[in-house]
C-alpha cells in the first residue's frame, strides 16, 4: 500500500512533516462572488447605524467576558474545591486584556473603536473626530455594557440565585463588596471610605490607561504597530487590574454605568448610593483621561515625526514645512529649491528633516 493511499484513508502512518509535502492536490472552495443585491443592501444601511452598532459591540466583546471572569472568581470563594479551581485577579485582568483586543479586532475598522466615552471625547479634543457624534457613541458605548450586563446575569442566574440566597442567610448585603451586585459594578469594601483617596487612586489608574492608549495609537510609534496595538492597550487595562481592582476601580464610564443600570434592575438604586461612590466609578475616567492625552499631546508629541511618517501633513502643505524649518535656523536658500532639493540649501533642509524625524535614516521621505 502507497504511503498517499494510507494517507487518504486517514491513518496517518507517516511523519507529520511527510504528509504535510506529500499532500499537495486539495480542493479548495472559491469564494462566493459578491452580489449586486448585497453591494445596494450594503449601501443602504446608515453609516450612523454601522458605528453605533459597531461601538455596541465592541464594548460587549469587552465587558462580556471580564464581568463573566468575575462573576466565576466571586460566586466561588466558598466553594470546596478553592476560588483557585475558578479563577483569580490574574484571570480576571486577562479577561478584559484580551476581550479589549477582541473587541478592537472586530469593531474597530467600523467605528474607529474608542469602546470609552473619554475616548471618544478626546478624540473629538484632539483628533479632529466629530462633536455631533459624540453622543450617539457614548450612548452605544453605555447600551453595549448594558446588554453584557443582563446576558451574564441570564447565564448566571441560577448560581447567583443560590450565592444571593447564602448571602442573605448570613446576613450580608448583596449590595456590597463582595456581593453579586459588584460582580456588574465597581462597590468599595468596608474600609475604603475615604472618597479623595478612592477619587485619586481612579483618577491615575485612568490616566496610566490613557497615556498608553494614546502612545499606542500614535503613528509615529516605532515600538507598536498596527496588529499589536490592540493587545498593547488591552494589556495596560489587565495590568491596571492586577495591580488595583482590589482596591476599587472602574477605568471606563461605559463598563461601570452600564452595567450597574442592570444592578440596579435587580438589586435596586441602592447601587447607585451606596458610599456615595458610583459618581466616582462613573465620571472620574473622563477628566483623567482627558489629562492624560493632554499630557501627551503636549509633552510627549512629536507632530514632525507623525509627518516624516506620511500619517499627517502641514496646514500649509510642503511650504509651511519649510517655512518652520526655516524660521528656526535649520535651512537657508528659497522655499521652491528647497522643496526640489536643488539649491544650495538643500543640505540644511535635509539635516533639518532628519533632525526632527522627518526623513529616515536612508534619507528617504
Amino acid at each position: 500500500m502507497s504511503d498517499m493511499h494510507r494517507l487518504h484513508t486517514n491513518d496517518l502512518e507517516l511523519g507529520a512533516t511527510d504528509a504535510v509535502q506529500r499532500h499537495i492536490s486539495r480542493t479548495v472552495v472559491p469564494p462566493a462572488q459578491v452580489s449586486q443585491r448585497k453591494l445596494d443592501f450594503e449601501h443602504s444601511r446608515p453609516r450612523w447605524l454601522r458605528e453605533c452598532m459597531a461601538e455596541a459591540t465592541g464594548v460587549f466583546f469587552y465587558v462580556f467576558p471580564g464581568i463573566a471572569s468575575v462573576a466565576s472568581f466571586t460566586i466561588n470563594l466558598a466553594s470546596p474545591e478553592g476560588v483557585s479551581a475558578f479563577g483569580s485577579l490574574f484571570q480576571i485582568g486577562w479577561a478584559f486584556a484580551i476581550g479589549i483586543a477582541f473587541a478592537i479586532i472586530t469593531c474597530a475598522p467600523t467605528s474607529g473603536g474608542h469602546f470609552n466615552p473619554a475616548i471618544t471625547i478626546c478624540f473629538a479634543l484632539w483628533q479632529g473626530f466629530p462633536w455631533k457624534k459624540v453622543p450617539y457613541y457614548i450612548v452605544s458605548q453605555i447600551f453595549g455594557a448594558f446588554i453584557a450586563g443582563l446576558l451574564m446575569m441570564g447565564m448566571y442566574w441560577p448560581e447567583i440565585q443560590a450565592y444571593s440566597a447564602a448571602l442573605t442567610a448570613k446576613g450580608v448585603p448583596l449590595v456590597s463588596n463582595g456581593g453579586p451586585a459588584s460582580i456588574l459594578c465597581t462597590i468599595p469594601g468596608a474600609t475604603q471610605t475615604n472618597l479623595g483617596y478612592l477619587f485619586m487612586t481612579e483618577f491615575f489608574v485612568d490616566s496610566f490607561i490613557g497615556i498608553v492608549i494614546w502612545a499606542a495609537l500614535d503613528p509615529a510609534n516605532p515600538f507598536v504597530s498596527a496588529t499589536s496595538a490592540p493587545f498593547v492597550i488591552g494589556l495596560a487595562y489587565a495590568n491596571m487590574v492586577w495591580g488595583f481592582a482590589g482596591i476599587s476601580i472602574s477605568t471606563n464610564l461605559a463598563r461601570d454605568l452600564g452595567t450597574r443600570m442592570v444592578a440596579a434592575i435587580f438589586y435596586g438604586p441602592t447601587v447607585f448610593s451606596i458610599d456615595n461612590y458610583s459618581w466616582i466609578s462613573i465620571l472620574v475616567n473622563v477628566p483623567a483621561t482627558i489629562f492624560a492625552t493632554a499630557y501627551y499631546e503636549f509633552l510627549m508629541r512629536d507632530s514632525i515625526q507623525r509627518i516624516g511618517a506620511g500619517h499627517a501633513v502641514h496646514e500649509e502643505g510642503d511650504e509651511g514645512l519649510v517655512r518652520h524649518f526655516t524660521n528656526r535656523g535649520l535651512m537657508e536658500g528659497g522655499t521652491t529649491n528647497m522643496l526640489q532639493g536643488n539649491g544650495s540649501g538643500s543640505d540644511e533642509y535635509e539635516t533639518g528633516k532628519r533632525e526632527h524625524g522627518y526623513l529616515d535614516s536612508h534619507g528617504a521621505k
